[in-house]
């Protein structure tokens, strides 16, 4: 029997490729879009239109309780993905950072709370480490607010953790480390990359020498859903990466090889953080979701990045103009 399914942040990078896959499991999704004045559905304009005509797309936000309260109800699982993400810009507008990851958390929660008992999967980030201590990084790692935007997805969690312990509200806490793929927006380093080597200049970067785990979009979406079906790990949180750990600078030379470009690789200051918001290494030690679930990564960097570079070809329009996106 299928379940009725909210999306929040729908319209997002991961957030489309969710319902995508969602929908061809035979799943009743809600998307829930940001409102805009034009009706921009986002990323879901790349769905195919079958899968696009069995979605129901609603314009909303997460920041209005009592939108929300009216969203949930009937639902029976909640993905909730929708959140500021851009750190850059978190040191600028932190409130608004706070309004919507911690705040709109709660409007979720609340609603759950109050009007159902859905089972919400909520995704943080693994941001909420800061700099390993250890490495690989498990989940009984200290949290550390490196940045603005890090310490509202900690509140967030925090959130979620008292709506578990406090009502017994099924919800599972979901750190990803950094996902990659089609549709990302232009200001993560991957379509950066990829965008200034079509362009044929110099690829100005920021520091190349931090270390991430990097999962494919597909990959992620498989272990939400795991998240979500997974009967007893309620109150729980998981990491959800590769294992493996890859420099920004590796990275981007694997990129340049895989498109033939001749690039050569310089600083932007502009794309540095703050000295002490620097993140050096993210590697995840994703044991006990695999344990739990039994998820496991199935594409490897070299076919990820091929399939990314791939659908930027095709898709410029999801490209910037060359300038740097905060």
């Amino acid at each position: 029997m299928a379940n009725n399914i909210l999306v929040t942040g729908a319209d997002g990078f991961i957030g489309s490729h969710l319902v995508e896959a969602l929908v061809r499991s035979g799943e009743r999704v809600v998307a829930l879009a940001h409102y805009n004045a034009t009706s921009n559905i986002g990323n879901l304009e790349y769905l195919d239109r079958d899968v696009l005509e069995s979605v129901e797309i609603r314009f909303g936000d997460v920041c209005d309780a009592e939108f929300m309260a009216e969203a949930i109800k009937k639902t029976d699982v909640v993905f909730h993905l929708a959140a500021l993400i851009a750190i850059p810009y978190s040191y600028e507008a932190p409130r608004s950072y706070l309004n919507v990851n911690a705040g709109g958390t709660l409007n979720v929660l609340e609603a759950v709370h109050r009007g159902g008992n859905a089972r919400v999967v909520h995704v943080s980030t693994s941001e909420v480490y800061g700099s390993a201590l250890s490495v690989p990084i498990s989940e009984s790692h200290p949290l550390q607010a490196q940045s603005p935007y890090s310490a509202t997805k900690i509140a967030a969690e925090k959130l979620v953790e008292s709506y578990h312990r406090s009502f017994n509200l099924p919800a599972v806490v979901i750190r990803p480390f950094n996902t990659y793929g089609p549709r990302q927006s232009a200001r993560a380093f991957i379509p950066t990359v990829i965008r200034q080597a079509l362009g044929g200049g110099p690829i100005q970067l920021g520091l190349t020498t931090p270390v991430r785990d990097l999962t494919f979009v597909s990959d992620t979406v498989s272990g939400l859903i795991a998240a979500g079906n997974t009967d007893g790990i309620a109150g729980g949180t998981f990491n959800l990466g590769t294992g493996e750990g890859h420099s920004v600078g590796d990275v981007a030379q694997t990129i340049l090889r895989q498109m033939g470009s001749a690039s050569e690789i310089v600083l932007d200051p502009r794309r540095v953080r703050p000295q002490a918001s620097e993140v050096d290494r993210l590697i995840s030690d994703n044991s006990a979701f695999r344990k739990r679930t039994g998820w496991a990564p199935q594409v490897t960097l070299l076919a990820g990045l091929e399939r990314t570079i791939e659908f930027f070809r095709r898709h410029g329009e999801a490209l910037s103009p060359d300038t740097y996106v905060t």
